[in-house]
């Protein structure tokens, strides 16, 4: 009997693993700090890449330190996005191990896709142009001619590198037949593409001043890339809004297309999922649930970090706990600041 439920579970883990494939990489973080990337048979003692990003690995060995950078941030930057839901991306620890709210289509792996690809195009723009790596450089100077007050020059994120090699290395096992169905892999492309569109609707203009005294008469510009929280917060409020598609014939070929609009394309703007989420209010194998049972919340608010929404109607329970603060400090001449330590105590709220 434990025989078969062992395989029953690994049955589901690899099945679940197809569907997911796209995201394995985020697992590299379990040793992938720890490797050299120096040699090309580091790629195998990783666990969490697929067989075409093993490839591109060993073509591509220079790239590692960011992707596995880029994985720890996708990780740090769901869970702090989310930390105000009733989902809120604990799970994402798991990888490569995924559970059903990231390997079921849902809009929660929507928004993980999503992410990932932009962490993954961000965290390799930025290894350019700080010079960490040997196959690119600072970008190439702006088109757009510069303004009267300013001149293009610095050092530019490389967006275009960024998010070619991006690309390539977040798409390679979706694109892969064997990853799940056909409505899988097109969910998970058109979503790493919103991830990266949003990704390049994050450049903004960077300047620095010179001059007398700091008069900034003139100024150095260049196209920089803003944190990947902003991107983050734009991806979250499409999450809110995702539509969910269905898989069908549009003329010759299958295409997702809006479950309730299916007269309107679906847009290259949009996060899109195919499977409906639970409530996430109660514990849930099945669903990839964990509840939200002593989870903390906040009774002044009437957002989703609210004790009756993050509770679910349930109530919740009151403690006091003491906080230890740096308070009443001062700045001495020259150049440090001294504090006290001030104790006080909070009210604080969790979920029945």
């Amino acid at each position: 009997k434990m025989n078969f439920l062992n395989n029953i579970l690994l049955f589901t883990f690899l099945l679940n693993a197809h569907y997911c494939s796209g995201i394995y990489w985020l697992g590299i973080t379990v040793n992938g700090s720890s490797v050299g990337w120096n040699q090309t048979h580091h790629c195998k003692l990783l666990e969490g890449l697929a067989p075409d990003q093993l490839q591109l690995c060993r073509r591509n060995l220079e790239l590692m330190h960011s992707i596995v950078q880029a994985a720890k941030l996708t990780k740090l930057t769901c869970q702090k996005t989310f930390t105000d839901m009733r989902w809120n991306c604990s799970s994402i620890e798991k990888a490569p191990r995924f559970t059903p709210d990231l390997s079921k289509g849902t809009r929660e792996s929507a928004f993980v896709f999503a992410l990932a690809a932009a962490v993954l195009s961000h965290s390799i723009a930025r290894s350019c142009a700080s010079g960490d790596l040997p196959s690119c450089s600072c970008a190439p100077t702006p088109a757009e001619k510069p303004g009267p007050d300013f001149r293009w020059g610095g050092c530019g994120d490389n967006i275009a590198y960024g998010l070619n090699m991006g690309s390539a290395f977040s798409d390679a096992p979706v694109k892969n037949s064997r990853s799940g169905s056909q409505a899988f892999r097109l969910m998970h492309l058109h979503n790493n593409a919103v991830g990266r569109q949003c990704l390049s609707d994050a450049v903004e203009t960077k300047c620095k001043c010179h001059g007398v005294s700091g008069s900034c008469s003139i100024k150095t510009c260049w196209k920089g890339l803003q944190d990947i929280g902003h991107v983050a917060t734009d991806l979250k409020s499409r999450y809110l809004t995702a539509t969910k598609v269905t898989h069908r014939h549009v003329g010759t070929t299958r295409q997702l297309v809006p479950r309730e609009l299916d007269v309107r394309p679906v847009r290259d703007t949009e996060l899109v999922y195919l499977v409906s989420s639970p409530d996430y209010c109660t514990a849930n194998e099945k669903f990839g649930s964990l509840g939200t049972q002593d989870r903390h919340c906040n009774k002044t608010t009437s957002g989703s970090d609210s004790c009756s929404l993050m509770c679910c109607g349930r109530g919740y329970n009151r403690y006091m706990e003491k906080v230890v603060e740096r308070c009443q400090c001062k700045y001495h001449w020259c150049c440090y600041v001294t504090c006290k330590k001030c104790e006080r105590t909070v009210e604080r709220y969790v979920c029945k």
